[in-house]
This record gives structure tokens, C-alpha cells and sequence, in this order.
């Protein structure tokens, strides 16, 4: 019996190490096998340069006939090296794409509009219709009279013979208080709808609108999704208080677009605007926050239909330091204001066609810039 046992045994292990020693046959071959279908890093060195040549126009290409480049193997030793080079330099001009913008490739309009599909609402006051409209009208307005509605709050016969019927007077009261301020707004608004045009933006009798950056910015946007598009005087978000009735109220606190800079919103949205904005409803809904018009229609649009502002350093108020915007970027900006910051005059730094003490705003010499074609414009204006 224990002879039996014995046999076993052994049998047991002769059949385990031959299992074992094919196993490690099997293996060996794999892995030898991998490591000839792998190239080996000079391969792989030549193979990209050899991809990058064939991309480079730049370079001229030799004849399969050059006897040079049949042998090439004496030459491969410089493979790692032209690569890297080669990767190297394409790597820079990339970056230099991309941190020129002029270099870089614009992406398409989403939507091809002209100065037509705009309404532009200037707000303003009849005591000012000499001492700022005039100079709108001599600038920026002359060009733009089709797109150029002006709301203000007293008849001049004057203004009407220059633009016509897109002098439209309000009735609103002359102060410049919240509800006299609401009261305008409420007939832009209502005069917008009317048109019928793609985008209504509203700006101040003390701004400039650069119209082929306006069109330029809002073709990037399509007019029939929820686009509000300006930019906040304050740093964040204003506080409110809410009234719901019933002596009930609530906080709340929302972005908006100073109307000082003016602004521009979508047809889509401000057809959704309509049941707290349209006829008498935008002076009960400013009632509700007892805020300005520009903090009312920020309201609506963040507060209540939940649309965020879309923010744009392109638009310029009085409540900016103006003096830093440089004169070599002005055909950028979709408006420009003038006024009083800190105390100090505050416009744009240029020299430009007129002397600071004939165009103190410097509306004048900016339009010399951009339209230099202009009659009034002189010669030396470029």
C-alpha cells in the first residue's frame, strides 16, 4: 500500500511541473511576440516628424529619387532632435494664435442683423434737449436717425423737424425721480413692442453708441432666447425689499444693467416681460421694489423670469473712471459717457480733432475717429 502511494506521488509532481513549464512557454512567446509588434522610440520619433513634415508647407519636399533621403539611416540619430524642434515651434505659434486676437479666427455671427433690427431708445428731458441732445444728434444720431427713438417729456418743434416722429414726448413728469423715471421707461418699453424689432436697447442722453459694435455684439446672440446684455454700476448685487400685499414683504437681490451705460434685451424676452412691464404694469411693478427704472427692469428679468445679465465691458457710464479707456480700443466700445467722477471732469483722454475746451465731452472727436468722412470733420481728423 505504501509503495502505491509512493507511484502516486511522484506521478503528482511530474505532472505538476510539466503544467508549469508550458505554462512558461506560452508566456514567453506572448511576450515576445509584444515586444516586436511595438516599435521602438527612434521609430516613434521618425514617424511624427515624418508627420509633421508632410503638414509643413513651408518646407520643400524632396523627390522619392534624392539618393539623400533613400538612405537616410545614417541621419536618424538627428530624428529626437528635428522632432522636438519642430514641436516646439508649432507649439509657439499656437500660443501666439491664441493670445492675438487679430491672428485668431472670429467665430461666425449666430445671426446676421443690421442697424434695422435695432430700436434705440435715448431718454432725456426737455431742459437738456440743447446742452446734450443736440450733440447726439450732431454725432452719433445723424447717422442713425431710422434705428433712433427719443423719449422726453415736453414738446419741441425743433427736435421734430430733425427727427420727426421718433420724437416722442411722454407726458411724464420733468423730475428725476424714480416714478417719473419708471414713467419713460414704461413708454419705451411699450413703443419697442410696437416695432416689433429684433433688440430694444436703451441708453442716456450723456452716451454715445457706436452702432457697427452694437450690431457687431448682438449678432452673437440670437434674438428670440432670453439675452440681457449690459453692465452693473455696482460690484454686487442690489438689495430690495419686496412688497406682496397685505403689509407682507420679502428681501430680495438681483443684478442689473445701469441704464447709464445703457443696456439691450432680446424681442424673446421682452415679450416674456409683458405682464409685469407692458402698459401700466412696469410703474406697479417699480412700485412693488420702489427702485429707478434700470433697477426695475433688472428686477423682472433676474428676480422674477430668473434670466441672468450678461455682462459687457463694451458699455461705459459717467460712474466709471472714463480716462481708461484708451484711445487705441474706443471702435471696440459699444457706448461712451461723460460727466463728473470724483469730483474731476471725466471723459475720454484723446487728442483729437477739437481742442477739450470746444468738445469737453470728446463725443465730438470720437466721431472724427470712427466716421472721419464726417462734412464737419477736419481733414486731419484720421
Amino acid at each position: 500500500m505504501l509503495k502505491t502511494c509512493g507511484k502516486r506521488f511522484l506521478l503528482s509532481i511530474v505532472g505538476a511541473t510539466f503544467t508549469c513549464l508550458v505554462v512558461l512557454f506560452v508566456a514567453q512567446l506572448q511576450q515576445r511576440n509584444q515586444v516586436e509588434a511595438v516599435p521602438n522610440g527612434r521609430e516613434v520619433g521618425m514617424r511624427s516628424l515624418q508627420s509633421l513634415e508632410s503638414h509643413d508647407t513651408q518646407e520643400p519636399q524632396r523627390s522619392q529619387s534624392d539618393p539623400q533621403q533613400q538612405d537616410s539611416n545614417p541621419e536618424q540619430g538627428k530624428g529626437f532632435s528635428a522632432y522636438f524642434t519642430k514641436l516646439t515651434r508649432s507649439r509657439r505659434e499656437a500660443e501666439k494664435t491664441e493670445s492675438n486676437p487679430e491672428v485668431a479666427t472670429e467665430k461666425p455671427p449666430m445671426e446676421d442683423i443690421t442697424p434695422n433690427d435695432i430700436f434705440i431708445a435715448v431718454k432725456t428731458t426737455k431742459k437738456f434737449h440743447q446742452s446734450r441732445l443736440e450733440l447726439l444728434l450732431d454725432t452719433w444720431i445723424s447717422r442713425n436717425v431710422q434705428q433712433t427713438y427719443i423719449f422726453t417729456d415736453g414738446e419741441d418743434e425743433e427736435l421734430k423737424k430733425r427727427i420727426g416722429s421718433h420724437a416722442i414726448n411722454t407726458n411724464c413728469s420733468a423730475a428725476h425721480s424714480r416714478q417719473a423715471l419708471s414713467c419713460k421707461m414704461a413708454v419705451e418699453y411699450d413703443k419697442y413692442i410696437e416695432s416689433g424689432k429684433k433688440w430694444f436697447c436703451h441708453v442716456d442722453d450723456d452716451n454715445y453708441v457706436n452702432m457697427r459694435t452694437l450690431v457687431k455684439l448682438l449678432s452673437n446672440y440670437p434674438h428670440t432666447q432670453d439675452i440681457y446684455i449690459g453692465k452693473p454700476s455696482l460690484d454686487r448685487p442690489i438689495e430690495a425689499t419686496e412688497r406682496l400685499g397685505d403689509n407682507l414683504m420679502r428681501p430680495v437681490n438681483f443684478w442689473f444693467a445701469t441704464g447709464g451705460a445703457g443696456f439691450c434685451i432680446s424681442h424673446g424676452l421682452a415679450l416674456k416681460m409683458s405682464p409685469w412691464a407692458s402698459g401700466g404694469h412696469f410703474m406697479n411693478t417699480a412700485e412693488k421694489i420702489r427702485l429707478p427704472d434700470d433697477c426695475t427692469i433688472g428686477y423682472i428679468i433676474e428676480s422674477v423670469l430668473g434670466v441672468k445679465l450678461i455682462r459687457s465691458n463694451q458699455f461705459h457710464s459717467h460712474l466709471e473712471n472714463l480716462q481708461q479707456v484708451p484711445k487705441s480700443e474706443l471702435h471696440k466700445q459699444v457706448t461712451l459717457s461723460y460727466g463728473m467722477f470724483e469730483n474731476k471732469r471725466n471723459a475720454i483722454n484723446m487728442k483729437g480733432a477739437f481742442p477739450v475746451e470746444e468738445d469737453p465731452s470728446r463725443f465730438k472727436s470720437v466721431h472724427c475717429l470712427l466716421y472721419p468722412d464726417t462734412p464737419w470733420c477736419p481733414s486731419y481728423a484720421v
